[in-house]
C-alpha cells in the first residue's frame, strides 16, 4: 500500500500456508489481533474468560497513530459515526491558567490521512467486534485459559490451550492478549509475574451533559469539543465530550490511596473525590457536583519482557499483558493495536508462515519492531507522571515556560518535537520494512519487501 490509510483487502491463502490462531483475550488488543490476523489471510478463534464480550471503561482518546491503523483495517466510516474530533487540547494550571495548547486539525495534518478521534470505548470495541465477525472471526467465551502446553519444548510447531473447563484448542499460533493481570506472561516466563503499581489511581466519570448545558460556566465544554488537562501538585484532571455531545467523560488521577492487596477496582467515595479537587479551578467543582457515583482504578504498568515469544514460535505475547503504561500519554490502546497491525502484516507477507523456521523469524522481527517501541512509551508516560503532578515552584515554572515557548522535552508530549514526530507519525509498514525479509526468506524474496506468493481478493 502506498499509504497504510487506505484499507487492507483481505489475504486468499491456501490451507497449506494458513495457519489456525487462537487469541487469547477479547480486548482491543486481542480482538485487533484477530482482524490484522484474518486480514493476513489466516484462521482465528478468540477466547475470552468472560460470559460475555464488552469493554468496561468510558472515553478513549485515539491519536494519529492509532488512526491510521483502524483506518487501514476498513473501518474510518463506521468509527465515524461515534468519534468526536476535538479542536484542540488545552494544557491548564490547577487554578484555571491556559498554560499552552495544540490545535489537532494542525497537528494531524502534519501525519497525512490521520485523525485526533475520542470514543466512549464500548463504541469503539463494539466496531472492532463486528469486524472481525465478518472477516470469520470464531468467538468463545467463558473460555478461562488456565494452561498453555507446548510438547516437543523449542521444536514444538503447535502450542495447546488449556481452558478451566477443560476444553483444549491447538493451535499453531497463540496470541496472549489476556490484559494487564496476564495469566499467559506467567505461563511464557514460568513464574508469578504480577504488574507494578505506580502509586497513582484514577476516577473514572461519565457526565450526561444535559444538566452541563444549562450553566453558562460549563456548556461550553459541551458546544466546542475540546480535550482539557490540568496539571496540579500530586495530581491531575482530563476531560473531553463523548458521542456527539451526549456525554463527557472526566477522569481525575490522584495518590493511590486503595488498601494494598485489594481488588485494582472499587467503588469510590463521591465526597472523597470532591474534596481532593475543592481549591481548583471552579468548574471541576461544579463539574464533580453532577456526579452521583465513581469508581477508582489502581494505576499500575508492566515494563516490558526479556523475550515476547516462546522459542518454538508457538506463542506470543501483545498488548497490556506485555506493556502497560500509564495513561499520561493516551497511548495504551494505541500501542496494543500497534501491536497487533505489526502481527498481521508480518504474518501476510510471508508466503509460507506455517513453517517452523518462518514463523519464529516472523515473532522475532514481531519483537524487534515493538520491544523498544513500547518501552520508550512506558517510560515516556511515567515521566509525563512527574511532569503533571509538580508543586507549584520553580519546576511547575519552568514546565510551563517550555510548554509556552515549545522547547523539545515539554510536557504537552504530542507537540514535542523530539517525541511527537516518533509517536505520532509510526507507520506500521515502514517499521516493517526495516527489517524484511527475515533470513529465511531472503534468498526466495530477493530482499523485496512487497513479494508475497499469497494474493489479496
Amino acid at each position: 500500500m502506498s499509504s497504510s490509510t487506505q484499507s487492507k483487502t483481505p489475504i486468499h491463502r491456501d490451507p497449506s500456508t494458513r495457519l489456525y490462531v487462537i487469541v487469547v483475550g477479547a480486548g482491543l488488543g486481542g480482538i485487533g489481533a484477530a482482524i490484522s490476523l484474518l486480514l493476513a489471510g489466516h484462521s482465528v478463534r478468540i477466547l475470552e474468560a468472560s460470559s460475555e464480550i464488552g469493554e468496561v471503561g468510558a472515553g478513549i482518546q485515539i491519536l494519529p497513530n492509532s488512526s491510521r491503523v483502524l483506518q487501514s483495517w476498513g473501518l474510518r466510516e463506521r468509527l465515524e459515526e461515534y468519534a468526536t474530533k476535538p479542536s484542540r487540547v488545552n494544557m491548564r494550571g490547577w487554578k484555571g491558567n491556559l498554560i499552552s495548547y495544540l490545535d489537532t486539525e494542525e497537528s494531524a495534518a502534519k501525519y497525512p490521512g490521520t485523525f485526533y478521534w475520542d470514543f466512549h470505548r464500548a463504541n469503539l470495541h463494539r466496531v472492532l467486534l463486528e469486524r472481525a465477525v465478518e472477516l470469520g472471526a470464531e468467538i468463545t467465551t467463558q473460555a478461562r485459559v488456565v494452561d498453555v502446553r507446548i510438547p516437543g519444548g523449542d521444536s514444538a510447531q503447535t502450542a495447546t490451550v488449556v481452558c478451566q473447563s477443560g476444553n483444549e484448542y491447538v493451535a499453531d499460533l497463540v496470541v496472549g492478549a489476556d490484559g494487564i493481570n496476564s495469566r499467559l506472561r506467567e505461563i511464557l516466563v514460568g513464574r508469578a509475574d504480577p504488574p507494578i503499581p505506580t502509586g497513582d489511581l484514577a476516577y473514572r466519570l461519565l457526565l450526561s451533559t444535559a444538566d452541563m448545558l444549562k450553566d453558562p460556566e460549563l456548556a461550553s465544554f459541551v458546544q466546542e469539543p475540546q480535550v482539557n488537562y490540568w496539571l496540579g501538585p500530586d495530581a491531575h484532571a482530563v476531560n473531553y465530550v463523548l458521542r456527539g455531545g451526549e456525554l463527557f467523560n472526566m477522569v481525575l488521577l490522584v495518590p493511590d490511596d486503595m488498601p494494598p492487596g485489594s481488588a485494582n477496582t472499587l467503588a469510590g467515595d463521591v465526597e472523597e473525590m470532591r474534596a481532593l479537587y475543592k481549591d481548583w479551578d471552579p468548574r471541576i467543582p461544579k463539574l464533580l457536583a453532577l456526579c452521583e457515583s465513581v469508581y477508582k482504578w489502581r494505576l499500575q504498568i508492566r515494563v516490558g519482557m526479556d523475550c515476547w515469544s516462546h522459542p518454538s514460535g508457538t506463542l506470543t505475547m501483545l498488548g497490556d499483558a506485555v506493556h502497560a503504561t500509564l495513561p499520561y500519554l493516551a497511548s495504551g490502546a494505541g500501542m496494543c493495536l500497534e501491536d497487533a497491525a505489526v502481527l498481521g502484516e508480518l504474518f501476510s507477507r510471508a508466503p509460507d508462515p506455517k513453517n517452523p523456521e518462518v514463523k519464529k523469524q516472523l515473532l522475532d522481527l514481531y519483537e524487534r519492531c515493538r520491544k523498544d517501541r513500547t518501552e520508550m512509551i512506558v517510560k515516556r508516560g511515567n515521566l509525563q507522571q512527574y511532569l503533571y503532578h509538580l508543586h507549584d515552584g520553580p519546576e511547575q515554572q519552568e514546565r510551563d515556560r517550555k510548554m509556552a515557548a515549545k522547547e523539545p522535552g515539554e510536557a504537552l508530549a504530542w507537540r514535542d518535537s523530539e517525541l511527537a514526530p516518533v509517536l505520532l507519525g509510526y507507520q506500521v509498514e515502514k517499521d516493517v520494512d526495516r527489517y524484511w525479509p527475515p533470513p529465511c526468506l531472503q534468498d526466495r524474496a530477493g530482499g523485496s519487501a512487497s513479494s508475497a506468493v499469497a494474493s489479496r481478493l
